[in-house]
């Protein structure tokens, strides 16, 4: 379970304005001011999904979001310029030679990091978890592992095996510099490697391009994740973020973030993930140039990991209530959409993609627009009517009937006759939509993932890692 929680009671608020290893230098001016001054938030990112990316030239990830309207907090002409880094020694790097004024990358709040850094609030948590290869014994613990664990130079991993090492002088482990964690994982899935230590976000989303990938164990507690500052006597900046996080938290704006970047990650079927990754290669080509021709705005990726929820991308496909085809239309839809023989591949595609869009037009307006998306999707599953009878349960429960994350967990009421009862449309299967907008989500994040490649055509090409060695 990954928790959102907010760090700002007084004392740690104390404790993180005055923690030092170290001498703070004299700031020149007050960081926010400098910020101000030159018209920029300076933020040294990693190049990831999770953190920071460029799809199709638009700028993603929870940091990139957060860190948008964070340098937005600071002034209305202020600049945001993400300065992402391939390794984190290169990141921290950044932070050391003044290059960026923050670092934003899912780093962990450790106390060895605390000697050199400053961290604002905690944003989410996560748990070093130790992956393994399918096939293998399982390990239950450090004590079971007989071969090296790999894990990134200057990360907690890495800082959490040093102090195990002062009780386990055995265990055996190295660090791999220049690289990533998904490498790190890469080279667990190709037999590279026997083992490897990342956080559990991380592993989970991963295991959807490497399936035979699988988590062995959790060690240590539960880490904070947060936002790093140098180490400076200049409180400016902190005290801004402190306060633009407390605001975040009430405007539910974390909770929104979390759920778009891991709210579809909490389950994982390794049949079902093999399956579709081999059928990305057997059957998908047929299909992609269909999708590609009438996705019309929607991403044709998309549109290709419903058809896959739906049909497996057999355009033959029959259930038991008398849908049909590629995209399981029914037979007043596919009316509804001039589609005459739902069989047809072609017809079958056009059809959904005009049914989606039809929906995502008849929303209501004050859906936040990433995630009508969502929403559409479960009304595609269960028809509009039922999503809004969602939507109003969820009001009458005194919660966001404009958050996905919170309408979610309230489809399953849809079975309950205490609750279908004061719908307009009444009963639903809301489990199983609930179940079939999570899998389209990973279908989709991991066609994305093989179609995007690692590095988008929009950035530089990698460069030559620095040297910088980080202590730890």
């Amino acid at each position: 379970m990954h928790r959102l929680v907010l760090l700002l009671n007084p004392l740690l608020l104390l404790v993180m304005l005055t923690v030092s290893g170290c001498d703070h230098p004299a700031p020149l001016t007050d960081s926010v001011e400098q910020i101000q001054k030159r018209g920029s938030l300076r933020v040294g990112t990693l190049y990831h999904p999770l953190y920071y990316f460029l799809r199709d030239g638009q700028e993603e990830g929870l940091d990139f979001e957060l860190a948008q309207q964070f340098s937005a907090s600071l002034g209305d002409q202020i600049a945001l310029k993400m300065v992402p880094a391939y390794s984190l020694n290169e990141l921290f790097s950044l932070l050391d030679n003044g290059q960026v004024d923050m670092l934003a990358a899912g780093l962990t709040n450790t106390e060895q990091r605390r000697k050199l850094y400053r961290f604002g609030p905690s944003y989410y948590h996560i748990e070093h978890t130790l992956a393994y290869r399918k096939g293998l014994t399982r390990p239950k613990d450090i004590h079971d592992l007989t071969e090296d664990v790999i894990v990134l130079a200057g990360s907690s991993q890495a800082e959490w095996l040093h102090q195990q090492q002062q009780t386990h002088p055995e265990l055996p482990w190295q660090t791999k510099r220049d690289t990533d964690a998904e490498d790190l994982l890469r080279q667990v899935a190709e037999d590279k490697a026997d083992y490897a230590l990342v956080n559990d976000i991380l592993l989970a989303r991963t295991q959807r391009y490497y399936p035979s990938v699988e988590a062995a164990f959790t060690v240590g507690q539960p880490q904070a994740i947060a936002w790093m500052l140098p180490n400076s006597d200049d409180d400016s900046l902190l005290a801004s973020m402190l306060t633009f996080f407390e605001q975040q938290s009430s405007q539910d704006t974390l909770a929104r973030l979390h759920e778009k970047y891991f709210g579809h990650v909490q389950s994982f079927d390794y049949v079902d993930t093999r399956t579709f990754l081999q059928r990305t290669e057997s059957r998908l080509p047929q299909y992609q140039p269909l999708f590609q021709r009438y996705a019309g705005e929607l991403d044709w990726r998309l549109l290709a990991a419903i058809s896959y929820q739906e049909s497996h991308w057999d355009p033959k496909a029959t259930s038991y209530t008398g849908v049909r085809g590629m995209m399981m239309l029914t037979e007043d839809t596919a009316a509804q959409v001039g589609v005459t023989n739902r069989l047809d591949p072609e017809q079958s595609i056009r059809g959904g993609a005009q049914y989606l869009t039809s929906i995502l037009a008849r929303l209501p307006d004050a859906i936040p627009q990433d995630e009508r998306i969502w929403f559409a999707l479960a009304a595609y599953n269960i028809v509009l009517g039922h999503v809004l009878d969602v939507r109003r349960l969820t009001l009458s429960r005194q919660q966001d009937p404009n958050s996905w994350a919170q309408v979610k967990e309230n489809l399953p009421l849809l079975h309950q006759p205490k609750w279908y009862r004061q719908t307009r449309y009444g009963y639903a299967r809301g489990r199983e939509t609930k179940q079939f907008v999570n899998n389209i989500r990973q279908y989709y994040q991991s066609l994305q993932w093989q179609y995007d490649g690692q590095i988008d055509a929009n950035l530089p090409e990698q460069r030559t890692m620095p040297t910088v060695e980080v202590d730890i």
